[in-house]
């Protein structure tokens, strides 16, 4: 199983790769339909793409062995909130594979008479469940640092000026809305949520592996949404999303530091 997993990891770039291709495809070909290309260079566009997805299926081959090696490592870590969402995801994800591996047999006529569209469908709700607790996981994350990032000093901003005139007799004892009557609540509404905003800035700004991450899941997650029909956004959308996120999963893979770990 080690030796496996060792094996498969050295094409995750190549896969990475491929996937670019192939939502690169998908984009230019909706490109040059919006500017009335002519249908022979859009069919030739068309097969390249389904030929890329199809190599991709086949490199996938076996991936799922190795998310249930990272839902193993996953069900050990401290933070408990961490271990479900981690591992769910990777079982998730290997359940994803495999459907992928099922749809591939079908694609390549090892299966005839699989029934595709179900399949389809299949892994990518797979894969929506999978995505979904990845940026809930990213989500708690980017709480736990903004906390720490508040208490280390981000919430300055809401004590009180040195040099404001000092309150006058009994004014602390009324509320900020007697104190200040008018837009006030709004006010301090408004001030809040900029601090909020600020503090977020900061921890993604001062983590790049997060943020690529969080960035990579968002974009991802449009993919299977248009896919199962639940928020329609067309080829052109999807195949923005799906190369972003393969530039960025290049990228952590040039660069193991920006991978998010655990």
């Amino acid at each position: 199983m080690d030796s496996w997993v060792r094996f498969n990891a050295q094409s995750q770039a190549k896969e990475k790769l491929f996937r670019a291709v192939q939502y690169a495809c998908t984009l230019l070909g909706y490109t040059l339909q919006k500017g009335g290309a002519g249908g022979d260079l859009l069919t030739k566009i068309k097969q390249l793409e389904a030929h890329v997805s199809l190599v991709r299926k086949l490199m996938r081959l076996g991936n799922s062995a190795e998310a249930l090696e990272a839902a193993k490592r996953a069900i050990h870590l401290s933070d408990c909130v961490l271990r479900l969402c981690i591992t769910v995801s990777h079982l998730n994800r290997a359940m994803y594979f495999a459907c992928d591996n099922v749809l591939w047999a079908g694609k390549t006529g090892v299966l005839p008479k699989l029934d595709q569209t179900k399949w389809s469908q299949r892994s990518f709700r797979y894969y929506l469940f999978a995505l979904i607790l990845n940026l809930t996981r990213d989500a708690y994350e980017v709480k736990l640092l903004m906390e720490r990032e508040s208490r280390s000093g981000g919430g300055k901003g809401a004590w009180p000026s040195p040099s404001a005139p000092p309150p006058e007799a009994g004014e602390e004892l009324r509320s900020p809305a007697q104190r200040f009557p008018g837009p006030a609540p709004v006010s301090a509404l408004t001030n809040r949520l900029q601090r909020e905003l600020r503090l977020l800035t900061t921890v993604l700004r001062c983590n790049p592996p997060l943020l690529l991450d969080l960035v990579r899941n968002l974009c991802d997650l449009f993919i299977p949404l248009d896919r199962l029909d639940l928020y329609r956004t067309g080829p052109g959308f999807v195949g923005a999303c799906g190369l972003t996120s393969s530039v960025l999963s290049l990228l952590t893979i040039l660069y193991p530091w920006l991978k998010l770990k655990p």
